[in-house]
């Protein structure tokens, strides 16, 4: 499988698999934490992509994408400089346990390095519903750094 940056071409692609994503813990969380809008998410997508406000690096079995691992950059003085947050990342449930996902992990901390990035960081869907994800994060390494995702609606 190939893992590769994308471009706005592939947005729709992504974004699908994202509210994919989305529906998964809605599903599996009993309540509907989201607006799952596929229209919206596409066009959002296919903006985010091509403004680089969202860097995407897709797996590919063929020419379909069956994973995305979506990367923003910030900054911040307790980081040091500027680091990576991983904003979605899905595995297609039939290319899980395959170690497609530690490849997805390996490709999106060498692109953060490219960047120059401190750290990579990322908010797990809620706790216990999702305490497999959180065990797969750790043994990518990744640390558990307390706190809580938190929120305040603008719009």
């Amino acid at each position: 499988m190939n893992i590769e940056l994308v471009n706005k071409d592939k947005g729709e692609d992504v974004a699908k698999l994202a509210v994919c994503l989305l529906n998964e813990i809605i599903e599996r969380v009993g309540m509907q934490a989201f607006d799952v809008d596929e229209n919206k998410a596409v066009r959002l997508c296919e903006d985010f992509i091509a403004d680089r406000r969202y860097r995407v690096l897709a797996a590919f079995d063929d020419d379909r994408i069956v994973s995305f691992g979506a990367l923003c950059e910030s900054h911040s003085l307790y980081a040091e400089g500027s680091f990576g947050i991983l904003q979605e990342f899905y595995v297609e449930p039939e290319y899980r346990s395959q170690n497609l996902g530690q490849r997805m992990i390996e490709a999106m901390v060498e692109y953060g390095k490219g960047q120059g990035w401190t750290r990579l960081e990322l908010c797990t869907p809620p706790l216990p519903a999702f305490d497999r994800t959180v065990s797969f994060y750790e043994s990518n390494g990744f640390e558990i750094t307390g706190g809580y995702k938190m929120k305040r609606v603008l719009a």
